[in-house]
């Protein structure tokens, strides 16, 4: 009776969802104070339905239940308890619940901790996601449905696609999805707040804890998915602008501009336009990258669950969506223009430009991810859009942009004089510019402009970072540690994060100009060179994994005549689907990762491989760790629950204009003056 329940579940969550997207709204139209709280008790009706469903998929999946045809296609009585738990998101349906699933777990995380804004906002807020909720649960139960039964009922299931059966996958959907999905928190604000007509300081001191997790949240997947692309896939590779991953990254871009918009709304009350309309367009392209990947529109080695016919509901949902918004912001936008003054040369300056340059780079992205698709609606013809278009275009953005990373921080706001930041900072970027020429030299005995200057940038934000970091810590002539305890956690979050950001850039700029690759045939007993290590096949032998056969290779590594490790890259074979995989193997060190990826057998008793070796690739994960890792040390300052302690307690109306400005300045201003 499990997959009955679950299909009784997910219609009751579709009712809930309904209940939350219309009474609330309704109720703070009216000001029925009742009615807006309903949203309460329909959020906590629809996250407990979806929990039921979620469950009875996933007992499906453990208990072998191949009545249940979603089961029966992505399951197999060998495949493991991990992967069989994994392969509830493995596919399309499953993948929508949860979405739902996690839709509801925001609102109802929105609801829970929403004491602080006015209820007129709150039940606004929550039933906007209640609606979208509406879509999503819609379009699983009638053109997506998880429980759909299979007759006659087969003996086994045809096993989950094996690109699938990797831990790096067991957690990087969900990690992704949360992401995705969290996005729809700062665009639900934004939506309630644009009904009510009003934006200020403290609608977007609620709204930025919010954004800023979710922003991390798909940061981490993006990482993590770019790890899994490294290592399983075997190309020794970590970013390849394939269109799904680019899906992924749109998102994030108009994320990262949000995240920075909304410090000048609060702090200074400008922007408050263009931080609406960023929210609006982060969960858009949301939404864009659930159709890109889903509607089967793509081509992609990351693209798991496709179905074009399903794609028009998704795509339906994507217009709605942003239609709707997207014109209530027009109506509403002359309404909350901000009027706030700044010169080019101040922080809120300096913040502009740095969003101006990531949707430049986003509308950049997007071009080369949908142009070609649009070609081929057409009947024009298909075209493929490469490295080479992405790299040409979007890296030359990014050196103006890291150079705003590390000035903006040291910037006051709304006026700073132009020759006394070149007076106190000339120093500082020219240390960057010696340490670009003597950090690549030292660690690879050679340079090239394009090494210097990316090397540099990154240097650049460290050296900005120390500075800020001690400017702030013996401001006033203070004690120094006391200054840095009173300085607020969402200070810290940010330098953590652009210190991820710079060790992400250094380790870019060496591993693309020095990474090394070759494909080499080899005997047993024999060996090959490659960027002063020996590799040696000693043997293969076969392996049998509880669903899979495959070869194993034993390969000795050397440098200098000296032992480093021994490789075991793995050639698999899964029985049911019978697509062979290649599980390579590496080492990673602090500078260097060596990487070998087992091919073909060839005539004569040899074995095709390829051999990497990338230096400072685990810089990469590094830096995309404190990126994450920043992201929500600033998410969970203090000031937001003190903040909204203290409007819960203040009068506001129904935007919450409150006590925004009641708030304590960081502690320490090392800005250039």
């Amino acid at each position: 009776m499990m997959p009955e329940i679950g299909q009784l579940a997910l219609i009751l969550a579709l009712l809930m969802a309904l209940v939350q997207g219309t009474i609330p709204l309704i109720g703070a139209h009216r000001g029925t104070t009742t009615w807006m709280a309903t949203a309460h008790t329909a959020v906590a009706g629809q996250f407990l339905f979806l929990a039921i469903a979620y469950l009875a998929l996933t007992y499906a999946f453990i208990t072998h239940d191949f009545s249940v045809a979603y089961v029966a296609n992505h399951s197999n009585s060998a495949l493991p308890l991990m992967y069989r738990i994994s392969g509830v998101w493995g596919g399309h349906e499953g993948s929508l619940v949860l979405w739902a699933l996690m839709l509801a777990g925001w609102s109802l995380a929105v609801s829970l901790f929403s004491k602080g804004l006015p209820a007129v906002m709150a039940a606004r807020t929550v039933a906007v996601m209640g609606l979208v909720s509406v879509g999503i649960l819609s379009f699983t139960l009638f053109t997506s449905n998880p429980f759909e039964p299979i007759f006659p009922v087969p003996a086994d299931g045809r096993d989950l696609n094996p690109l699938l059966q990797d831990p790096g996958l067991v957690i990087h959907p969900p990690m992704l999805y949360m992401g995705y999905v969290g996005l729809a928190v700062p665009f639900a604000i934004a939506v309630a707040a644009l009904i009510g007509g009003r934006l200020d300081a403290a609608w977007a001191r609620w709204t930025r804890p919010w954004a800023t997790t979710a922003w991390a949240f798909l940061g981490a997947g993006i990482a993590l998915g770019s790890w899994w692309a490294y290592y399983t896939l075997g190309w020794g590779g970590w970013w390849f602008w394939d269109p799904v991953e680019n899906a992924s990254l749109m998102p994030w871009l108009a994320a990262t501009a949000l995240i920075h918009s909304l410090a000048v709304t609060e702090k200074r009350g400008a922007f408050r336009s263009w931080t609406v309309l960023m929210a609006i367009l982060a969960f858009s392209l949301s939404l864009l990258g659930t159709f890109l990947v889903r509607s089967g529109v793509l081509v992609s080695v990351h693209a798991f669950a496709t179905d074009p016919t399903r794609g028009v509901y998704i795509l339906m949902l994507l217009l709605a969506v942003t239609g709707i918004s997207f014109a209530l912001y027009a109506w509403r936008a002359p309404t909350v223009r901000s009027h706030a003054e700044f010169d080019p040369v101040s922080r809120e300056g300096a913040l502009l430009a740095n969003n101006v340059i990531l949707m430049v780079a986003l509308a950049a992205v997007l071009l080369g991810t949908l142009y070609p698709l649009l070609l081929d609606a057409l009947g024009m013809g298909k075209i493929s859009v490469g490295p080479p278009y992405f790299n040409a275009v979007f890296a030359p953005l990014m050196v103006p942009l890291i150079f705003l990373v590390g000035l903006g921080p040291l910037l006051r706001w709304k006026h700073v004089s132009p020759l006394e930041v070149t007076r106190r900072l000339w120093h500082t970027l020219l240390a960057a510019l010696v340490a670009g020429v003597v950090f690549p030299l030292a660690m690879q005995g050679s340079i090239t402009l394009m090494v210097v200057l990316g090397t540099a940038t990154g240097f650049w934000i460290l050296f900005t970072i120390a500075r800020d970091l001690y400017g702030r810590a013996t401001h006033r002539g203070g004690n120094p540690l006391t200054a840095l305890r009173k300085t607020p956690a969402g200070y810290y979050g940010m330098t953590v994060s652009h210190l991820g950001f710079a060790i992400l850039v250094i380790g870019i700029t060496l591993l693309m100009a020095f990474e090394q690759e070759q494909d080499v045939r080899l005997g047993y007993g024999q060996s090959h060179t490659l960027a002063g290590y020996t590799y040696e096949l000693r043997e293969t032998y076969g392996v049998r994994g509880p669903n899979y056969e495959a070869v194993e290779a034993r390969v000795v590594v050397t440098r200098d005549g000296e032992f480093v490790t021994e490789l075991f890259p793995q050639r698999r074979v899964y029985r049911v689907q019978t697509q062979p995989m290649a599980q390579a193997a590496y080492q990673t060190r602090f500078t260097r990762d060596i990487f070998v990826a087992l091919g073909e057998p060839l005539p004569g008793d040899t074995w095709s491989l390829r051999l990497y070796h990338n230096p400072f690739q685990l810089w990469l994960w590094i830096g995309a760790t404190l990126i994450v890792l920043g992201g929500l040390v600033a998410a969970a300052d203090r000031r937001y629950r003190v903040f909204a302690r203290r409007t819960s307690d203040s009068p506001a109306d129904d935007t919450g204009r409150a006590s925004a400005d009641d708030l304590p300045e960081p502690a320490g201003r090392s800005s250039v003056s």
